[in-house]
């Protein structure tokens, strides 16, 4: 019984890449990505064996009175987050990179303007776009956004 444990505990580690080629792919997605419509960027980094994205930059509710760095998370349901600064917040997490499929699941997506959370997902489509989808139980009905490389 033990021995059939172990032999399934490898097997099941086995799906963790370690191909050079496949780490390779996996990366693409890191880098600063600006939305489509040019108000928001993020940056999609490694962490631990996901990637996560953080806002970097967004113009919505920016003003002269109101700049970018002082506008915080008000829709939080969590009270104690809702003072937390939105430049430099994750709002990606989680997103694992599926080799087989070259995208990037199982994720979740934090939208600020709702305070909600979403699964996500994303693949790079062949002009180079990052498209990111979040959604509700139910993938095919969900919302892309599309990002174009800036770094």
């Amino acid at each position: 019984m033990r021995y059939v444990f172990i032999l399934l505990l490898t097997a099941l580690c086995s799906f963790t890449t370690t191909d050079p080629d496949d780490i390779a792919k996996a990366n693409l997605i890191c880098g600063k990505w600006q939305s489509s419509e040019k108000n928001l960027t993020v940056e999609v980094y490694p962490y631990k064996n996901t990637f996560k994205a953080k806002i970097i930059w967004f113009s919505g509710g920016v003003t002269k009175a109101k700049p970018m760095e002082t506008i915080t998370d008000i829709k939080n349901p969590n009270p104690a987050l809702r003072s937390r600064k939105v430049l430099g917040l994750d709002v990606v997490e989680n997103l694992r990179y599926d080799a087989n499929s070259n995208t990037w699941e199982s994720g979740k997506i934090y939208e600020v303007q709702s305070g909600k959370y979403w699964s996500a997902s994303a693949y790079i489509d062949k002009a180079g776009l990052l498209k990111v989808k979040g959604y509700w139980k139910v993938k095919l009905l969900g919302k892309t956004m599309t990002f174009n490389r800036i770094l």
